[in-house]
C-alpha cells in the first residue's frame, strides 16, 4: 500500500566515504520489523498523501509574494525592476484586503512525490521518499533497539513531526518523545553567501506555533509524546530537555542553521542512531556546514542519498 523505502547508495565524493550498503529498506525490508496490519498501512499511506497535499491537484498552485529577492536579472535589468514593482504593488494592494495573487501551476504528482516542488497548502515539502526515509530509519531503530526520541529541527507546518508521532502511534511506541524545534517565524537573515540566500521575508516559510500545534491536533496527534522548541536554534537546542535522541533530521536549509544543530546535537545521538539532513544536496551552505562539522570532529560515515537533496548517515 506505500512507496517502496528502498534508497540508493549516494554517488562517489570527495567530501565523504561513499555508502557500501542499502539503507534501511522498510516494508519488511528490516530483519525482525514489526509488521502492521493493512488498515493501518493504508491510514499511513492517506496520511502521507494529505501532509504532502498529494490528493489535491490545487495544491501545485503558487502564491505570488510581494518580495523574491535574489534575482541579479531584476538588478540589471530596468525592465525586470519595473515589472518587479508593479507585481509588489498589485500583491501588497491585495494583501490589504485579504486576498492573494495565485499563479495557476499545473499538478505534477511525480514531483510532488520527489518533494520537488512547495505545495501551496499541505503540511510536509518532503515529498514521499523523504517521509518514508524517517519510517525506514524508525523501523531500524526500532528493531535495533537504539535508544532516544525523534527531532526535527526545521518543522515549517509540522508535517515531518505530525508523521514520526504518528509512526509512533501505529508501531506501539509509548516511550519516545517527537520534539518540533523551530523558529516559528521563518528563516532567519542571511549571514552572507555562505549562509545561501536570504528567504527571511517569505511569508509562507512563517508558520507560528499554536498554528502547527492545531496541525497535530487536527490528526489527533497533540499529546504529551510531542514537545516543541521554539526560537532560534542557536537559543533553543544548546540548553533544551533533550537527553538522547535516535534519529535527528535537520531542516535548516542555511549553513549556520545546520551548523547551529550539529554542535548542541550531535553527541545526543546514539551509536545506531541516525542523523538526516533534507537539504544536503540542494543547499551549498547546507552541504558545506555538514562537512566542516563532519571533518572538524575528524569523522567520515557513509553519507547516503535519499533522493534528489535529502542525505542521511548511521552514526557509528
Amino acid at each position: 500500500m506505500h512507496d517502496s523505502h528502498t534508497l540508493p547508495a549516494v554517488a562517489p565524493s570527495t567530501e565523504h566515504r561513499a555508502a557500501s550498503a542499502p539503507l534501511p529498506t522498510g516494508a519488511g525490508g528490516v530483519p525482525g520489523r514489526m509488521e502492521l496490519k493493512p488498515v493501518q498501512e493504508r491510514y499511513l499511506d492517506l496520511l502521507k498523501q494529505c501532509l504532502t497535499a498529494s490528493i489535491y491537484p490545487e495544491s501545485s498552485w503558487r502564491i505570488v509574494e510581494a518580495e523574491r529577492g535574489g534575482d541579479r536579472r531584476m538588478k540589471a535589468d530596468w525592465r525586470c525592476r519595473t515589472k518587479d514593482a508593479v507585481r509588489r504593488r498589485i500583491v501588497r494592494w491585495l494583501d490589504a484586503r485579504g486576498m492573494a495573487l495565485v499563479r495557476r501551476t499545473p499538478f505534477d504528482r511525480d514531483r510532488r512525490e520527489r518533494g520537488v516542488d512547495h505545495p501551496m497548502f499541505g503540511y510536509s515539502m518532503a515529498g514521499h521518499r523523504r517521509l518514508e526515509n524517517v519510517r525506514g530509519c524508525l523501523e531500524d531503530v526500532l528493531v535495533q533497539g537504539v535508544p532516544g526520541d525523534l527531532l526535527e529541527a526545521g518543522a515549517w507546518r509540522g508535517g515531518m513531526t505530525i508523521w514520526m508521532r504518528a509512526l509512533l502511534k501505529e508501531y506501539g511506541v509509548r516511550d519516545r518523545t517527537v520534539w518540533v524545534a523551530d523558529s516559528f517565524q521563518g528563516l532567519p537573515p542571511s549571514g552572507g553567501d555562505h549562509d545561501g540566500p536570504d528567504l527571511s521575508h517569505v511569508e509562507h516559510l512563517k508558520v507560528g506555533l499554536a498554528a502547527v500545534q492545531a496541525n497535530f491536533e487536527r490528526f489527533g496527534l497533540l499529546d504529551e509524546q510531542v514537545r516543541f522548541l521554539p526560537g532560534w536554534f542557536c537559543d533553543s537546542l544548546p540548553g533544551a530537555p533533550v537527553e538522547r535522541l535516535a534519529i535527528l533530521r535537520l531542516d535548516g536549509d542555511m549553513y549556520e542553521s545546520t551548523m547551529d544543530t550539529l554542535v548542541p546535537l550531535y553527541d545526543r545521538v546514539s551509536r545506531g542512531g541516525w542523523i538526516i539532513v533534507d537539504d544536503y544536496f540542494a543547499w551549498d551552505g547546507c552541504r558545506a556546514a555538514v562537512t566542516d562539522f563532519l571533518r572538524d570532529r575528524g569523522l567520515s560515515p557513509e553519507i547516503r542519498r535519499i533522493d534528489w537533496t535529502g542525505a542521511c548517515w548511521r552514526k557509528d
